[in-house]
């Protein structure tokens, strides 16, 4: 990917580029809201539905997810630089839905 993002705000906002409706499931939609603390950081909402992926700053509509972190563990993960079951499993990464978040990060181009 040209001009890899590489802050947590960057990979954010590039999940819109990034998703894949072709592996959802027909008529999939979810909200998803990232609470990513740091300077890289931000409240952000991303919404599925109808084969688009949408990147909103702050937390917009009733999530089916909250993920909460930090922003270099958000960017550890996401650049393959760390393990993300590892990062749940000792409290790095929090979810409120894991199996939503299971589903959800399957939908999207890795960035490593």
């Amino acid at each position: 990917m040209a001009n890899t993002p590489k802050t947590a705000k960057e990979i954010i906002a590039s999940l819109g580029s990034r998703y894949r409706p072709e592996k959802a499931a027909a008529n999939y939609t979810t909200t998803i809201h990232f609470d990513i603390s740091g300077g890289n950081g931000g409240k952000f909402t991303v919404n599925i539905a109808n084969g688009v992926c949408m990147v909103q700053d702050g937390h917009q509509g009733t999530s089916k997810c909250t993920v909460t972190t930090k922003d270099r563990t958000y960017e550890d993960v996401e650049l393959g630089r760390s393990n993300p079951q590892m990062a749940v499993m000792m409290g790095k990464i929090r979810l409120s839905n894991l199996s939503e978040m299971m589903t959800f990060s399957t939908l999207f181009r890795r960035l490593y």
